[in-house]
């Protein structure tokens, strides 16, 4: 048993040899049997070599997730009692497993109250639908707890890990947590929503988000807690202030004039930004950037995440922690392809725009990506820009300037 403690390379060599058996659809007793030992002594890093290994090998998102479950299952006991230090009081980490904590209070209470209707869920459907849905409106708001995971621990933990790729299958899983409330919350409005198909996707979306925390809780947060550096996660406690704090109390944000100041220095320092079109202050770019009523996001020729503004009200939520960013880790795995796509096309010459619309919180949000090109016609990369054309797409006769009061 010692040579599976002690030598990783042999321990993942078998756990590797376990899990694809297992993805193939071999017998799982025997291959529980054959790789006791190394299952006995799996670690939070061999889970996330593991899965790194199989996208490595070309294995999708979306095929580890046909697996992942069973096989975690087979791994939670040991990756359960895995010894690692919690994150100590007011820490990023910290309150992200609070916040974990408060939604597993909040779900285990709505478990209650469909099991107070066992037996007459049927009959008195239309009053259970009434009593839950509040609290499935309500569970919308742990949305922000994803959204700091994909905003700032996720662009942090790329820098950390050589074994990222795993990220890429908890984010997909994200936006499985997302469509399944949505389609919920759409069933409990309706008036033709049948009892089984109803209680199907309520099984799913439980399932998934405990499977959630069961992640975060036996294999990321450990893992992070011991290879990110307390100033990493004193500034991603910084960056996620731009946040609620879904079902705990905010807490006190803590000062961070160090980086004030740095960045005060670096305008005074860096001077001001001349062309044939004008002469402006670093400080007056920022200020013209972030009271246009538009969303921006720059990325340079590399695909490297470089600038993004901060207009009072976005549509798309931007951390710090994204800018040196590969732009395809800023994409869940489903739509990465056409980002990847989009940014090829401009890189060959053979497109320069392209244009996408969505409705979202009653919005009607147009997205545009332009190809950034200098006077040779050089690639230097893509700006998206994202503006709520509700309003816009209204507007009738005229309206002049001397008319505005």
């Amino acid at each position: 048993m010692s040579e599976y403690i002690n030598n990783s390379e042999k321990r993942l060599k078998d756990l590797m040899a376990f899990t694809l058996g297992m993805m193939n659809g071999e017998d799982g007793k025997i291959l529980i049997e054959t790789y006791k030992d190394a299952i006995e002594n799996i670690t939070p890093d061999d889970m996330l070599k593991l899965e790194d290994k199989q996208m490595q090998m070309g294995i999708t998102p979306e095929q580890i997730k046909g697996d992942i479950e069973k096989i975690i299952n087979v791994f939670f006991k040991s990756l359960d009692s895995y010894q690692w230090e919690k994150p100590s009081d007011g820490t990023f980490l910290f309150y992200l497993m609070l916040e974990n904590d408060a939604f597993t209070f909040k779900l285990n209470q709505v478990k209650k109250i469909i099991k107070s209707y066992k037996g007459r869920e049927e009959s008195e459907f239309e009053k259970l639908k009434a009593e839950l849905l509040p609290h499935f409106q309500e569970f919308q708001k742990f949305d922000y707890h994803y959204i700091k995971k994909e905003n700032i621990l996720f662009p942090y933990l790329e820098k950390y890990w050589e074994s990222y790729r795993p990220l890429k299958v908890m984010w997909s899983l994200h936006d499985d947590i997302r469509k399944s409330l949505k389609e919920l919350i759409s069933m409990f409005e309706s008036d033709k929503t049948e009892w089984q198909n109803f209680n199907k996707l309520l099984g799913k979306y439980f399932s998934l988000v405990f499977r959630m925390i069961q992640k975060e809780n036996i294999i990321i947060f450990p893992v992070a807690s011991e290879t990110v550096s307390e100033e990493a996660w004193h500034q991603m406690h910084i960056q996620s202030f731009e946040y609620p704090f879904p079902f705990i109390e905010t807490p006190k944000k803590p000062k961070d004039t160090e980086v004030k100041n740095i960045t005060r220095q670096k305008i005074v320092d860096t001077g001001n930004i001349v062309s044939k079109t004008g002469n402006l202050s670093v400080e007056q770019v920022l200020l013209a950037f972030n009271h246009l009523p538009v969303d921006i996001t720059i990325v340079d020729e590399n695909d490297k995440v470089v600038f993004f503004n901060k207009p009072k009200d976005r549509f798309f939520p931007r951390s710090p922690a994204i800018v040196g960013r590969s732009v395809q880790n800023c994409h869940p795995p489903e739509s990465v392809y056409i980002v990847e796509k989009i940014i090829e096309a401009f890189k060959t010459g053979k497109k320069d725009k392209a244009d996408f619309w969505i409705q979202m919180k009653g919005k009607f949000i147009l997205i545009q990506y332009f190809a950034l090109r200098d006077e040779s016609g050089k690639y230097k990369g893509v700006i998206e820009v994202s503006q709520d054309v509700t309003e816009i797409r209204n507007l009738q006769g005229e309206k002049r300037l001397l008319n505005w009061e």
